[in-house]
C-alpha cells in the first residue's frame, strides 16, 4: 500500500535532518575536531540540535507511517507532519546554551504532544479493529 504522505515528510525530515548534521560538520571541519565537542560550545550546541532531531523524528515517522497505512485521513496527517515541522524547525532554532527559550519550549512542548496525539490515534485504532 502507497504512502506518499509519509514520503512526502520522510523527505523533507531527511533535508532538514542533513541541514543540521551539516552545521556541526562545518564547524568540525573548521576547527579539525574529529571527536567530541573539542570545548566549543558552538559546536556542542549544533550537536545537541541535530541529535535532538534524531531522538524524536524517526520514531514519530514511524508512527505517523502506520497512521497511514491504518486510514487516516490526509488533513490529519498534514496536521501532525506541519505541525512536527514547526516543533523541530522552534526546537532548533531555539536550542542556545541559556536553558530560558521560548522557542525551545515550543519546540519541545509541541514535539511531545504530537507524539502523544500519534500514540493516542495508533491505540484508538487498534481498539477499533
Amino acid at each position: 500500500m502507497p504512502v506518499p504522505i509519509t514520503g512526502l515528510y520522510l523527505a523533507v525530515f531527511a533535508v532538514f535532518g542533513s541541514v543540521l548534521a551539516f552545521l556541526a560538520a562545518r564547524i568540525r571541519g573548521a576547527e579539525a575536531i574529529s571527536v567530541g565537542d573539542g570545548g566549543r560550545m558552538d559546536l556542542l550546541v549544533a550537536m545537541r540540535r541535530h541529535a535532538n532531531f534524531v531522538e524524536y523524528v524517526p520514531f514519530f515517522m514511524i508512527m505517523f507511517a502506520a497512521l497511514e497505512l491504518n486510514g487516516s485521513g490526509a488533513g490529519v496527517l498534514h496536521a501532525l507532519g506541519l505541525g512536527m515541522l514547526v516543533s523541530r524547525t522552534c526546537h532548533a532554532v531555539g536550542l542556545k546554551p541559556e536553558i530560558q527559550s521560548v522557542l525551545r519550549g515550543i519546540g519541545a512542548g509541541g514535539t511531545m504532544l504530537l507524539t502523544l496525539v500519534a500514540t493516542a490515534m495508533l491505540i484508538q485504532d487498534f481498539v477499533q479493529s
